[in-house]
């Protein structure tokens, strides 16, 4: 226990799934917490987004788990709207240390098939919502002069040509490149910055009807049972997916001095299905 303790965390995409796991594991090792999320629907996304209920829900979780939680509604392609968030936080705070830049859409479809509308939502998302999140936390860390952490959510279509994902595969890899450079600019400060790949996660991303058909072409209402088969042979462990706690471990250790000469790196959580 306590491997973040008197950490601030700062996590986008935090009302459910992968954000919202983050922030239950970081709070529960002792860290801090401000939850991000845009809750407002989102035309490419292929299933609905959470509420400002579920964000706050999380903040109560946070809370209970004996940790300091805020919760800020905001998209993170809004810069204002992030710099008040960092501005809150370091000022409710007085420090921020880890930043999981986590929050993301999953639309999926033929390349022929991506329309402008679908590339640049996906894209502002994924790949600029993340260089802004980024962007508006360091500052304060640089300031501070005391290192940090820096974890962004890629995906192992970050690593791969995953079809029918161009957009996002464009985005997954693009966050890499964010992370190399700002690996190499950010060292000279202690502020350390990686990538986690994750296979197919157990959240509401893939557990839909529209990640479904991806998986089983031709029928008109896939179910679950039909496409696990089909995950499964994605990965080299017999799994069809990864929980997602499994992801958070990985986050936990990355923002915890465990991993403080750790910097630069693809970290895969993806029951090996780049190397299969």
């Amino acid at each position: 226990m306590g491997r973040v303790e008197g950490k601030v965390a700062l996590i986008t995409g935090a009302a459910r799934g992968q954000g919202r796991s983050h922030a239950l594991r970081l709070a529960g090792e002792g860290a801090d917490v401000v939850l991000v999320d845009a809750c407002a629907p989102i035309p490419s996304a292929p299933i609905g987004m959470p509420g400002e209920d579920d964000l706050d829900r999380v903040a109560e979780e946070v809370r209970a788990a004996g940790r300091r939680a805020l919760a800020h509604v905001v998209d993170v392609r809004d810069t204002g709207g992030l710099a008040k968030v960092v501005d809150d936080a370091v000022g409710t705070f007085g420090r921020l240390d880890v930043v999981c830049a986590n929050a993301g859409i999953f639309p999926t479809a033929p390349a022929l098939d991506t329309d402008d509308g679908l590339w640049d939502e996906t894209i502002a998302i994924n790949l600029t919502g993340v260089f802004r999140t980024v962007r508006a936390a360091i500052a304060p860390m640089v300031e501070r002069g005391e290192g940090g952490s820096v974890i962004i959510t890629s995906s192992t279509a970050g690593l791969k040509g995953v079809p029918n994902t161009v957009a996002y595969a464009a985005a997954k890899h693009g966050v890499v490149g964010v992370m190399r450079v700002l690996a190499n600019e950010l060292a000279p400060h202690r502020i350390r910055v990686n990538s986690v790949h994750p296979t197919g996660v157990d959240t509401d991303m893939i557990r839909n009807e529209a990640t479904y058909r991806l998986m089983v072409p031709g029928v008109e209402h896939p179910t679950s049972e039909q496409a696990e088969p089909v995950f499964r042979s994605i990965n080299a462990l017999p799994v069809p997916w990864v929980d997602a706690s499994d992801v958070s471990n990985a986050v936990l250790w990355l923002a915890s001095d465990e991993s403080r000469y750790v910097t630069g790196v693809m970290l895969p959580v993806d029951a090996g299905a780049t190397g299969k």
